[in-house]
């Protein structure tokens, strides 16, 4: 008993005699201190929100309200009808969603495991349209819908994300795709499995952890997406929460306290799906420096 007891209190004695690392200490500092500096906006919207009128231009500011205004929530949301627009943005983020991992996935596993004469090349000029700024098809992707009579309606923002529009999705998938073991697809092929066959039954499978990853992008980028919908959309019953968001800017600018309300509203959804979803987030940074 003595020399365990003796060994034990020699390894105590030895924690707590170690150095304070000073570096470690003098980081997350640093970080600390940064991450507040950033939250410090959102935490000014929170705040304002939940503001009485007379409160929101008081100097000094007071981050936290009294009395607290829970009201404006109720007060905002029903000033505009953001239950149809939060429908919308919904329906088309789902949209998007299925559309985007079907097509770019498949072309994404033709580019990986599929060997064809030009492939590299073509896969080269898919990465080139990277470099494209949106802005610049604009015009002919609005002539092209407009002849289609697609203006003022989703199928715009919907249709071509099923003909892998996304380089950098098709290039995800490409470099995920490139790190699964060529055995299980060549003993899949020997067997007799098809192509159609191999994807669904050995790929999809496999590749659960980039599909999550391409879709939660899609949400992100979709329910951030101002601009598209914008030019697309002109009946507000078919309004994003972004267009939402702008139109009651417009109509109740001076009410401060209630357009901080509906921006909380609007932000929200995308900041809980970062808490339960930031480990996928990492995953795709992972995916994209894959050696391939």
């Amino acid at each position: 008993m003595t020399p365990i007891t003796a060994g034990t209190s020699l390894k105590v004695a030895s924690a707590q005699k170690r150095p304070i690392d000073w570096a470690k200490v003098l980081a997350h500092v640093i970080l600390i201190a940064g991450s507040i500096m950033f939250l410090m906006p959102f935490i000014y919207v929170v705040s304002t929100s939940l503001k009485t009128a007379g409160e929101v231009y008081t100097f000094p500011p007071e981050f936290i309200p009294d009395p607290v205004a829970w009201e404006n929530y109720p007060d905002a949301l029903t000033a505009m009808p953001f239950d149809r627009f939060f429908l919308n943005t919904i329906f088309l983020a789902v949209g998007r969603i299925l559309g985007l991992t079907l097509s770019c996935s498949l072309a994404g596993f033709a580019f990986a495991k599929l060997r064809w004469k030009g492939r590299n090349t073509l896969f080269f000029i898919v990465l080139l349209t990277l470099m494209i700024p949106t802005e610049v098809t604009l015009i002919p992707r609005y002539i092209l819908f407009t002849k289609l009579g697609w203006i003022n309606s989703f199928a715009p923002l919907l249709v071509p994300g099923f003909f892998a529009e996304n380089a950098f999705f098709v290039f995800l998938f490409r470099q995920f795709f490139m790190t699964m073991g060529q055995d299980l697809i060549d003993a899949a092929r020997i067997d007799g499995c098809s192509f159609a066959g191999l994807f669904w039954r050995i790929i999809v499978p496999n590749a659960k952890p980039v599909f999550a990853v391409v879709a939660i992008y899609v949400i992100q980028n979709n329910w951030n997406s101002f601009l598209l919908p914008m030019i697309y959309l002109t009946d507000r019953a078919k309004y994003t929460l972004a267009l939402g968001l702008r139109l009651f800017n417009e109509q109740y600018y001076s009410q401060t306290h209630l357009l901080m309300a509906a921006s909380v509203f609007v932000v929200i959804p995308i900041v809980i799906l970062f808490f339960f979803m930031q480990r996928y987030f990492i995953q795709g940074v992972v995916f994209t420096g894959s050696k391939g």
